[in-house]
């Protein structure tokens, strides 16, 4: 049924800024960008600016600009590191190229990160969303045992779910 993403879409403060950053510091190619001021899924006037940014798979990244919305608001019950949107590239070198180009611009980046099967870095674009690049580093055979691993991960988690006190543990942290 599904076969690819088409678009992630995000909401941006400023779509100049978001343009910039995007095309200057992440080599997106900005590839549409239209206004409207009806909300054509559910035909409600909200007038807006839609970009899209090229992924060199045919995917895009999308952001709205809606500047008659109050600004966008964190959610304090999610933490920063949760909500992300990971972008794959070719290799070590470009990542650290990557890297490199962010810190220059004065973009506070962390990492690289050794996840075992991929090393990211870790940073935020102008609208506060937070972004990961990441380059492969997975060994022969492992992406399949992790497929086949990975209900048994996931029954093994509800499991301990159940057991756990989590809300008091964390406070008890702090």
């Amino acid at each position: 049924m599904l076969q690819k993403l088409h678009h992630v879409a995000y909401r941006c403060a400023n779509a100049a800024q978001t343009m910039d950053f995007y095309t200057r510091l992440l080599g997106l190619e900005l590839a549409h960008a239209l206004t409207n001021d009806y909300v054509p899924s559910v035909k409600q006037y909200d007038p807006h600016l839609h970009i899209f940014f090229a992924m060199a798979d045919g995917s895009y990244i999308a952001f709205f600009e809606v500047p008659m919305d109050a600004p966008a608001q964190k959610d304090p019950n999610t933490p920063a590191w949760v909500q992300h949107l990971a972008l794959e590239v070719k290799d070590m070198a470009t990542l650290l190229a990557g890297k490199q180009r962010l810190e220059e611009a004065g973009v506070e980046v962390i990492g690289p990160t050794d996840h075992g099967f991929c090393k990211s870095i870790y940073f935020f674009d102008p609208s506060g969303h937070r972004l990961e690049m990441t380059v492969r580093c997975e060994q022969p055979g492992e992406l399949e045992k992790f497929k086949r691993e990975a209900a048994g991960v996931v029954s093994a988690w509800q499991h301990r779910a159940a057991r756990e006190n989590w809300p008091s543990a964390r406070k008890a942290a702090v």
